[in-house]
């Protein structure tokens, strides 16, 4: 990524986790100087822990249905195991290698965890650690294929 591409990107984060800040300080005098020194802290530490990737845009945004869809099915599906006894709620832990970038790997995992009936706890080198509510669930499948669309959003470099 060239020097050009960077400022904006870095500018674009520095505005996202100052809005953040002003949301969680309530935009209080106190919290605004303090977000002066902590903002622009945090968005170096964001940049040294994850390096921004070039991403396709009109792809995320041809995932979002998807990604609604999936959690409304999944949601659905944690409420009626909640609620009916007789579905299985046999919680377990899988680890899932995934072929992914490391930025690629923390947005997927993000992305599990946001939807209902599995957590992403960590990753082990190349593989995510994933909470699931019922070992009878194809999980790594449906990782594998998260992943798969996650890779379609990153461009690489060829």
């Amino acid at each position: 990524m060239n020097g050009r591409t960077m400022i904006p990107l870095l500018g674009i984060r520095l505005a996202l986790l100052g809005l953040l800040w002003l949301i969680l300080t309530g935009g209080s005098l106190d919290g605004v100087l303090l977000g002066l020194v902590t903002v622009p802290a945090a968005c170096w530490l964001s940049l040294r822990l994850l390096p921004p990737a070039q991403i396709r845009p009109l792809r995320v945004l041809a995932l979002v249905p998807w990604f609604l869809w999936r959690s409304l099915i999944g949601g659905i599906d944690v409420a009626r195991r909640a609620f009916d006894p007789r579905l299985p709620i046999d919680p377990s832990w899988v680890r899932v290698p995934v072929a992914l970038p490391p930025g690629g790997r923390v947005a997927l995992g993000a992305e599990l965890s946001l939807m209902p009936g599995t957590l992403v706890a960590g990753s082990d080198g190349t593989a995510l650690l994933v909470h699931m509510l019922d070992r009878g669930q194809e999980v790594e499948q449906a990782v594998q294929a998260e992943a798969a669309r996650i890779a379609t959003l990153i461009e690489t470099d060829r």
